[in-house]
């Protein structure tokens, strides 16, 4: 069975994080990818070595792809890049503002010369604006969008644990690209994409900003609701974390009969709305947290389940790799296979194969033998 991207050529100079986990997803749904590397190879291969020599970002954000390693101060390798780009269906890139048109590959410029082609340019701040040449990076966009401020407890701000803002915009990209490729099909035109990733974790503030400028700022409360009790974290007798969430009174009715026993509270006017209940948060939290700590976690969560509640354990990496939901690829690398969460989309009639993560520069003879006769006539004509 054919893949929805089949037949199409996606080049992209990427490195890093934002812009390979676009070109994953469009490897993904087959599309051929080829990565641009400087000779060093893209940084993120040496974030570190802990999957059996590979980096774990590297091998999470590369599978399916070819690897090509261009000096692009070079003419040859310039006209390299020009040939694959004549053939493109997708160019993405997400080098600093500018870097690009310095390089003699202005997107204008390339538009131009294909006016088929989609071009996708991923920054931190976008193309032009007082920030566009300032370093970005993920955890710089968290703490300069705001969202470090709302994240954490009441102590201090905290960084989200994944790079939460440069999947994001990954993704953004990914789901504007799909939808000019829809366009192409109707108009034969290509177009010009540009995604930051300020505007991407702005966009996600959508609802803190609205509150700051109702006159309602965020605060930060950790695991926990600023509108709602109870809802948040309550431990166990065995020291397990447990997080519920009670979204309307006759929730907690049903919490304060079948599992705190005590099915007067749900009636008690101190408690019987939320509005009460979280004037008195001390005290509801107080009732939930003292039942909470006579359990042991596996009878509460049979407990919490069979009366219907809704909670999450708060679990760490250790508890997900044993988790019941969590689904896993298997990927090849140079240095061995690779097991990995796997996608989130499901698709029955349409089961995913996923390639290999490339070694740097394991295609490049190859390409530079696909493209190279375009290659010769390009070279020579930036010599005339």
């Amino acid at each position: 069975m054919s893949l929805p991207l089949e037949g199409l050529l996606v080049v992209s100079v990427e490195q890093a994080v934002a812009a390979p986990h676009c070109t994953c997803h469009l490897a993904d749904a087959g599309a051929r990818v080829i990565k641009v590397e400087r000779p060093e190879g893209d940084f993120a291969r040496e974030y570190d070595h802990i999957v059996h020599g590979e980096s774990a970002h590297f091998v999470w954000l590369n599978r399916g792809k070819q690897s090509v390693v261009l000096d692009l101060g070079k003419a040859d390798d310039k006209a390299l890049l020009e040939a694959m780009l004549g053939k493109a269906d997708v160019f993405v890139q997400n080098l600093k503002p500018g870097a690009l048109a310095k390089l003699g590959f202005a997107v204008s410029r390339l538009r131009k010369d294909y006016p088929r082609l989609i071009c996708c340019s991923i920054s931190g701040y976008g193309e032009s604006g007082p920030y566009a040449q300032r370093k970005a990076y993920d955890l710089l966009i968290q703490a300069e969008s705001g969202l470090a401020s709302v994240t954490g407890g009441p102590e201090a701000p905290a960084r989200v644990g994944v790079s939460v803002v440069d999947i994001a915009a990954g993704l953004n990209a990914y789901e504007a690209i799909l939808e000019a490729l829809i366009k192409r099909g109707r108009t034969g035109e290509g177009t010009e994409i540009s995604v930051s990733m300020f505007d991407a974790m702005a966009e996600w503030m959508t609802v803190p900003l609205l509150n700051q400028e109702a006159g309602n700022p965020f605060k930060r409360i950790g695991l926990a609701h600023p509108t709602i009790a109870p809802y948040g974290v309550f431990k166990t007798r065995d020291g397990a974390d447990i997080l519920i969430s009670i979204q309307n009174d006759r929730e907690w009715r049903v919490l304060a009969d079948k599992v705190l026993g005590e099915a007067s509270l749900g009636t008690d006017p101190r408690f019987a709305t939320n509005p009460q209940r979280f004037a008195n948060r001390p005290l509801t939290d107080g009732k939930v947290a003292a039942v909470f700590a006579q359990y042991d976690v596996e009878p509460l969560i049979e407990k919490l389940a069979a009366a219907d509640i809704a909670f999450a354990r708060v679990n760490d990496p250790a508890l997900l790799l044993k988790h019941p939901h969590l689904r896993r690829i298997t990927v090849d690398a140079p240095t061995g296979p690779v097991s990995m969460s796997a996608p989130a989309p499901q698709r029955v009639e349409e089961p995913r194969r996923y390639g290999a993560v490339p070694a740097l520069g394991e295609h490049t003879e190859m390409i530079r033998k696909e493209f190279g006769p375009l290659t010769v006539v390009l070279a020579k004509a930036g010599t005339q």
